[in-house]
């Protein structure tokens, strides 16, 4: 199968390419169904980020609602958390927040992470 295709009840496609348009979040409740189909969804976001070395997030971002993991897939990510700083930096490693628990991030090198956020609203 050549590229993305949109059912009800199945999806299959690219990660990169269906977030291009989403920033990069693949699930979700912000994905029109008519265009995401299974894609669409209240329980969970998830988001395939591509990050460039020395890329960053220097804003504390906040989030009073959700909890929050992100996985290394490739590449050296730090995460700083109002409770202390964590390096992803072997392919897995994972970092797990709660809600109220804010935090920023920086890429050490290219990176390659997935964020999932349970559950799905707007902030």
């Amino acid at each position: 199968m050549e590229g993305s295709e949109v059912s009800r009840n199945w999806h299959h496609g690219n990660a990169a390419e269906d977030g291009s348009k989403t920033r990069g979040w693949l699930l979700g409740h912000f994905i029109d169904p008519t265009e995401g189909g299974v894609r669409a969804t209240k329980d969970l976001e998830v988001k395939w980020g591509t990050h460039p070395a020395g890329d960053k997030r220097p804003e504390w971002t906040t989030d009073e609602r959700r909890t929050t993991m992100l996985l290394l897939v490739d590449g050296h990510f730090r995460l700083h958390l109002t409770e202390g700083t964590v390096d992803l930096a072997k392919q897995g490693d994972y970092a797990v927040w709660g809600p109220g628990i804010d935090h920023s991030w920086e890429a050490l090198t290219d990176a390659v992470v997935v964020t999932v956020r349970w559950p799905s609203a707007s902030n």
